[in-house]
């Protein structure tokens, strides 16, 4: 699962339009919740960002196997309060809502944190399963090509571009 930046508005969007329409939040200005939520978005994509590159730099400094990729990156993640990997749909809820807890935008909050949380997420998860919608869409155009070869290799990278390009992700 992967959040790309071209989603950030869409998603911020439907959460506060999603909570706002069953009662579980108030916000007289609904388009500057939206924007802190951008701002919650937009952080956890440039914390990734930066640690992505931090963990290449590890990697090249260390002359470690790309496989250790992960595991430094999740290392470094733990360190700064920052989650990977399985864990970022919750943690991405619970920014959230401290964001809600804290913005000037959100007049009341009347849910509880666990179906806040459950919401969110499931906002989350909706558009972040994207990756996988993808894959099955330039899987079903590539199919003429034998899986593991080169020329697939290649295909898959230059068709996921532009179906990427296509839908407006990154």
């Amino acid at each position: 699962m992967k959040l790309y930046s071209g989603k950030v508005s869409a998603v911020a969007e439907e959460v506060v339009q999603v909570l706002a329409a069953a009662g579980d939040i108030e916000a007289e200005e609904p388009k500057e919740a939206q924007l802190d939520v951008e701002a919650v978005l937009k952080e956890y994509l440039r914390m990734d960002r930066e640690l992505n590159d931090k963990a290449k730099d590890v990697l090249d400094q260390r002359k470690l196997p790309y496989g250790q990729f992960f595991k430094i990156k999740k290392t470094m993640a733990e360190e700064r309060g920052f989650a990977v990997g399985e864990e970022v749909l919750g943690w991405l809820a619970n920014q959230i809502l401290e964001a809600f807890m804290h913005s000037p935008h959100i007049d009341e909050v009347f849910a509880d944190d666990a179906t806040l949380r459950r919401k969110v997420r499931e906002i989350l998860k909706k558009h972040m399963a994207v990756d996988d919608q993808l894959d099955e869409e330039v899987r079903r155009r590539i199919k003429n090509l034998e899986e593991g070869t080169q020329s697939w290799d290649i295909e898959y990278a230059r068709v996921m571009e532009q179906m990427k390009r296509k839908h407006g992700l990154e």
